[in-house]
């Protein structure tokens, strides 16, 4: 079944690639209704998960590169079961926030939509590190095309950023990965690069401390944690729609997942570094929240928004508490479906006004009032209010960093109001308020294809906001199981 959710986008594209037709309305629907298909593919998977256990399901496993160590095992537990969920389900609505904004090569377009979508996967669903490190380094490509081809007026520039930002950590994860595999020769006689394996190793204090930063660096770049966020304003300013939200949706979340999946591996060194990097998680939401008040460019505004949330993710799992790495968790879904949103939201205001521009935008809510009605709980998630998913996310988060400090506490809570204060001004700015430009006036409201889309991550919003148990119940055995192994404890000890 794993194998089937891996590989069918893959396919897909292929297929798609491989037809005749070059008619752009039927090539979006033949590709709308393939994503919406592979939806209900992983909705038997959400189906067949069963909750109270702390390993793996579905397991997969076979040789195919033997004399490397290095094996095709795939498996899912709590903490990947939401993450694939989120993949699934970001695709129709990237596809169809694309309907009338990519109009060239839209064959192309597709095809590289549903390649990034495998790899994706792949590195949620890899029990072996080189072939998580495969489909992690995979997953540049479509995305570096999609940016480079379809992308804005900077998007060349943008893209090599992106690559070579990503690319340097990734070296040094690779590095990592070829010492553990050899640490496990010594142990055992044979190379191998199954995380089970690695999870068996008793590593001395020093090679944990290089082996975490190397194995850090690369995560945090693509988290992306401050100071290593530089590229993803660029990269999202420049994406398509589509691009930028299965940037913000999930390609970001490869980052702390790999935090969650890889950190446990290395404890000593773990418990040496968690002060320094809650300081650069709190660093990173006080920043990113910082910035977003001063930009005049709407979509630049979303992306140091996506900056301020993930560095109170990362706060989340180093926190090394259960409720501070269930809200992380939780981020990363939240995150992906309000950020997801609000890309979709400038997508639409770009297609009818043609600008970013802060400046020139105000009274939309007149002349788009369904709009305004699913932008407020889209805002409301951002900002955290009670009630939408953001609240619990955020909670979590900063319970977990207060049982580190009661004062670091204190200073990631401001970043949630500095998180209302640019969101209130936001919606004030494109909502509300005098008309402020000739474009505000000849725009028109979003159609069914856009309302459905909205309609669907807004219920989404309030259902995991009122039912956040629908993944805290599936997850915690993962995350509680990951949390005994970084502070040492056994098994059956409680946890905070």
């Amino acid at each position: 079944m794993l194998s089937l959710i891996l590989w069918s986008p893959l396919l897909g594209a292929v297929l798609l690639g491989l037809l005749p037709s070059r008619d752009p309305k039927a090539l979006r629907n033949l590709a709308l209704a393939f994503s919406v298909a592979h939806l209900g593919l992983v909705a038997l998977i959400l189906s067949g998960f069963k909750l109270g256990l702390a390993g793996y399901q579905m397991q997969e496993s076979t040789d195919w590169w033997p004399s490397l160590g290095s094996s095709y095992k795939l498996g899912i537990d709590g903490i990947s079961l939401w993450l694939v969920a989120l993949n699934a389900l970001l695709m129709p609505l990237a596809i169809s926030a694309s309907w009338k904004a990519i109009d060239k090569d839209v064959k192309a377009f597709h095809v590289l939509l549903f390649a990034l979508q495998s790899m994706v996967y792949g590195v949620f669903l890899s029990q072996d590190a080189m072939l998580f490190y495969l489909f992690w380094e995979a997953s540049l490509l479509p995305m570096y095309f999609l940016i480079g081809v379809w992308g804005g007026e900077r998007r060349l520039y943008a893209t090599m950023k992106f690559v070579l930002y990503t690319l340097a950590g990734s070296l040094l994860m690779l590095l990592a990965m070829g010492w553990m595999a050899l640490q496990v020769k010594a142990a055992t006689g044979h190379l191998s690069f199954a995380l089970s394996d690695w999870q068996a190793l008793k590593l001395a204090v020093e090679p944990q401390r290089w082996l975490f930063l190397a194995f850090f660096v690369a995560f945090a770049i693509k988290v992306p944690l401050w100071p290593f966020h530089t590229w993803l304003p660029d990269a999202h300013v420049e994406a398509p729609t589509a691009g930028s939200v299965l940037l913000a949706g999930v390609l970001l979340k490869l980052g702390t997942y790999g935090l969650l999946r890889f950190v446990p591996l290395f404890p000593d060194a773990a418990a040496l570094y968690q002060a320094p990097v809650m300081w650069l998680g709190l660093i990173g939401t006080l920043y990113g929240a910082l910035m977003v008040l001063v930009q005049t460019d709407f979509k630049k505004m979303v992306a140091y928004s996506s900056v301020s949330h993930m560095g109170l993710c990362v706060v989340g799992i180093f926190s090394f508490t259960t409720m501070g790495q269930q809200g992380a968790l939780l981020t990363m879904v939240n995150h992906g479906l309000s950020t997801g949103a609000l890309f979709m939201v400038v997508g639409i205001f770009y297609e009818r006004t043609h600008t970013r521009d802060l400046s020139l935008y105000g009274g939309a809510v007149a002349k788009m009032p369904v709009l305004g009605l699913l932008f407020l709980p889209i805002v409301l998630s951002s900002m955290g209010v009670p009630g939408t998913n953001g609240f619990v996310s955020e909670f979590l988060c900063l319970r977990g960093a207060f049982e580190f400090s009661p004062y670091f506490g204190g200073a990631a809570a401001l970043s949630v109001v500095l998180g209302a204060a640019y969101m209130l001004r936001l919606t004030q700015k494109v909502m509300y308020g005098p008309v402020a430009s000739e474009q505000m006036h000849h725009l028109t409201d979003i159609d069914g294809r856009e309302r459905l889309s909205l309609g669907v991550l807004v219920a989404l919003i309030f259902l995991l906001g009122i039912l956040p148990n629908l993944i805290l119940r599936a997850s915690e055995p993962a995350i509680v199981a990951g949390l005994h192994a970084v502070r040492g404890l056994a098994a059956t000890a409680p946890l905070p």
